[in-house]
């Protein structure tokens, strides 16, 4: 059987180490679109602050080991352009030398994982602009804020990984504020609980602005202006207001799509069309509390499906 994975990381890293170990003559193939198929995403912001301070670190294995030690054709810098469902074969490109090829599979893996939402607002592509996804964000970020000797910094959003990145950026010694559209902290937790993680970032110097959100940005990114009109004058900013799953490659093989964009999967991750299988960040889960529609993108759900 040839199975085809689109995507590294947690979901398709791990689909591929599973598979294998389930069976040893399956043809795999692992397409991933960046240079790194098996690194630490939570880490990224504790990287940028000098917790984690070597860089090699962060990766798990490289491409080379991984597609050594388990027997996978893994392809990085490689883009796959489009699915096409009725021939089961995919379109693909190597970004390295511009070559567009053809592949054909038995089964394939769709692990696209999620994008930073960049809302469309004036002066929101300057410099200075940052969004974290994966480890070449993180390199940019670090450079910048070395090569400019960035001295004050604005987070929006004030989610999970926009206080990593104030904590980390606050112990670089940068001069940090958040911003949050939500009336508090953390907006999935409760209003009291919250109130506890405000009491520690302002204690640690991080200044907080709640019930604002940036409506534009002036003076090519240095200057965050807030719905209130009030104006924050930043060397850098990290856009941190939540993620929305590629579905590039669903939407081109006409898989059905749920709870904003989400690729629909069935108990087995199969999506609507035959075959094709569905993990991580992009996928529709069910909460296990309430039955409704969901999604979560994080590493450790997208770990358990992969070994699924």
């Amino acid at each position: 059987m040839k199975i085809l994975i689109i995507g590294g990381v947690a979901g398709g890293a791990t689909s591929a180490a599973r598979l294998r170990r389930l069976d040893e003559k399956n043809s795999i193939i692992l397409f991933e679109k960046g240079a790194y198929i098996s690194y630490a995403n939570c880490g990224l912001p504790y990287y940028i602050g000098g917790v984690i301070e070597e860089r090699e670190k962060l990766f798990v294995q490289s491409a080379e080991e991984f597609g050594t030690r388990y027997g996978i054709d893994v392809r990085v810098n490689t883009e796959v352009l489009s699915i096409h469902p009725e021939e089961k074969l995919v379109k693909a490109k190597n970004l390295i030398t511009g070559e567009t090829y053809e592949e054909t599979y038995d089964k394939l893996i769709l692990s696209p994982g999620a994008d930073p939402i960049v809302p469309p607002l004036p002066g929101i592509k300057s410099e200075g602009i940052f969004t974290i996804r994966n480890v070449t964000d993180t390199d940019y970020i670090k450079e910048y804020i070395s090569t400019k000797n960035v001295q004050k910094a604005i987070v929006v959003g004030a989610g999970f990984i926009g206080l990593e990145m104030a904590e980390n950026l606050q112990m670089r010694g940068v001069k940090v504020t958040i911003v949050e559209k939500a009336p508090h902290v953390l907006p999935p937790l409760d209003e009291e609980m919250a109130a506890f993680v405000k009491k520690e970032l302002e204690a640690n110097n991080v200044r907080v602005i709640t019930s604002q959100s940036a409506v534009a940005f002036k003076d090519e990114g240095r200057t965050i202006v807030l719905e209130d009109g009030s104006e924050l004058s930043s060397g850098l900013t990290i856009l941190s207001v939540g993620v929305t799953p590629e579905n590039r490659l669903a939407q081109s093989a006409k898989i059905e799509l749920g709870l904003r964009g989400g690729i629909l999967v069935d108990e087995n991750y199969e999506t609507s069309q035959k075959d094709i299988y569905a993990v991580g960040d992009a996928i529709v889960v069910k909460n296990q509390i309430t039955g409704e529609d969901a999604l979560i993108s994080l590493a450790s759900p997208a770990n358990r499906q992969g070994r699924q």
